[in-house]
């Protein structure tokens, strides 16, 4: 999942989601068509593959992930070998399975820094750790040495114009807490005000922002992060007189070439396809196999046991065509690739979209994303039938007991393209960064005060980190999901 830069679940930058959920409710896409008839297999077909589906039949997805990271460096990152392989291996397994499958080949650019320091000057100098931007613009050499100027603290701190009293920002350096807004919205509205860099300050947690942007032409300024606590500190020392930083940051940008896999059912309505995807590639830091093996794993064997299920014989195929993806570049905008080469024709043709991120989380929580935007908290609701897509899961996992809570469409994920062309989506991730709560911490046993991953991002991310009870309940979340709108859109109205 990516972090804020664009997910704190992560950068590439997306438009603001609320108000593209506003827009969406008039796509043409979200135009209900008359229910139609019952297929044979409604609702057997769900049943079949929950039962099928199991976390020890994906657990050997996860297993062979991890021995492709082993054996190129410790990592499955997008335009390297290890990435490579592990499409490859996607790729093959499911050409035997009977799928007609593709690889979508699209360039990346790769950050590489070289130096991220922040230095606060005067009597008590001191380097509060700083995470540089991905795509950040590079500071002069020896660095880029300003006062602060922090922005004003509200709703949507550092998001508008507003948030920067006119002269008070020029040939300084912007201090601004994350949230409500994309980090390429902060920089911009900074830039404008006449920032000469900025510095994003974390909203929860002990770790710096690690945010970014989807290319380097996106990058105006010097951009890094900070952690929550150095923020409040250095706010509040401005509030009391002048402070000035050295901001140095240094950092390469590459251009590489990456893949992602496409499979679709060889039957079922291609005016009515149901999308799932999930993220195949890792950060370069680790093997990434909570992120996003984990969710990968799920979807190819789903994928596996609905072929098993006759999805690709003749005459037997879903009522809906099943369309798969295993995004590259989850970080630099692969699911943004394949959505922007669709026709829009096409993009109406997509029922929906389901995505699974991070479903192993080692002290995880079941979050479900919040489609109805029944929590009020963040983006705005998803495109029309997203809330009927939170319901059949939230539905299914009560059945089953599990408890379960709301997750913001926040853009750190890759529903965001979707969401953006008016398609409803849904899905479920088990908590990344982020902090369980002892309520949480109650529910859904773990610790509390600790990261649902501790390893996120990072080498720790591997075999031996893993939940198996929640990958397993994400397991039949994804066989439900999938085996009921194979066989019917009803439930979205169509």
């Amino acid at each position: 999942m990516r972090a804020i830069r664009r997910h704190s679940h992560h950068r590439r930058s997306i438009p603001a989601l609320a108000a593209l959920a506003a827009a969406a409710v008039a796509a043409p896409v979200l135009l209900a068509a008359a229910p139609a008839s019952a297929h044979p297999r409604e609702g057997r077909l769900a049943r079949e593959l929950v039962e099928e589906v199991t976390a020890k039949g994906a657990h050997r997805h996860l297993q062979k992930f991890q021995q492709i990271a082993d054996a190129n460096g410790g990592n499955r990152a997008a335009g390297t070998p290890g990435h490579a392989a592990s499409a490859a291996y996607v790729h093959d397994t499911l050409k035997k399975a009977g799928y007609d499958v593709s690889y979508q080949d699209f360039d990346i650019h790769e950050a590489h820094t070289r130096t991220e320091r922040t230095t606060v000057l005067g009597p008590d100098s001191r380097e509060p750790a700083t995470a540089a931007f991905t795509f950040t613009t590079s500071t002069p050499a020896g660095g880029l040495t300003a006062p602060l100027a922090p922005a004003r603290v509200d709703e949507t701190p550092g998001c508008t114009a507003d948030d920067y009293p006119a002269g008070a920002f020029t040939g300084k350096i912007a201090l601004v807490k994350r949230g409500a807004c994309t980090f390429v919205e902060k920089q911009r509205a900074a830039a404008a005000a006449g920032a000469l860099g900025i510095i994003v300050y974390n909203h929860s947690g002990t770790t710096p922002v690690r945010g970014g942007y989807s290319s380097p032409a996106e990058g105006i300024i010097p951009s890094a992060g900070i952690t929550l606590a150095d923020g409040e500190a250095l706010t509040a020392a401005a509030g009391k007189g002048e402070v000035t930083v050295r901001l140095d940051l240094d950092q390469e940008h590459l251009r590489k070439t990456t893949r992602n896999v496409i499979a679709e059912t060889r039957g079922g309505r291609s005016d009515r396809v149901v999308t799932v995807g999930a993220h195949l590639d890792s950060v370069p830091e680790g093997p990434g196999i909570n992120d996003n093996g984990s969710g990968s794993a799920g979807l190819l064997e789903v994928a596996l046991r609905l072929a098993e299920e006759g999805a690709n014989k003749k005459g037997k195929g879903t009522a809906n065509k099943v369309r798969f993806g295993w995004w590259s570049a989850e970080e630099l905008g692969g699911s943004e690739h394949y959505v922007a080469q669709l026709s829009e024709k096409q993009k109406k043709d997509i029922a929906l979209y389901l995505n699974f991120d991070m479903i192993a989380s080692p002290n995880p929580v079941q979050f479900v994303y919040d489609g109805d935007d029944s929590d009020r908290t963040g983006a705005g609701a998803g495109p029309a039938g997203s809330a009927q897509i939170e319901a059949l899961i939230n539905g299914f996992l009560d059945r089953k007991g599990k408890p379960h809570e709301g997750s913001d469409f926040d853009g750190r994920s890759d529903y965001g393209p979707f969401i953006a062309n008016g398609i409803p989506a849904g899905g479920t991730f088990t908590g990344a960064e982020g902090i369980k709560t002892a309520e949480q911490a109650r529910r859904y046993g773990g610790t509390a005060g600790a990261p649902y991953d501790p390893n996120y991002h990072g080498a720790g991310d591997d075999l031996k980190n893993l939940d198996l009870k929640a990958f397993d309940t994400n397991l039949d979340v994804i066989a439900h999901a999938v085996g009921t709108y194979a066989e019917s859109l009803r439930s979205l109205g169509k």
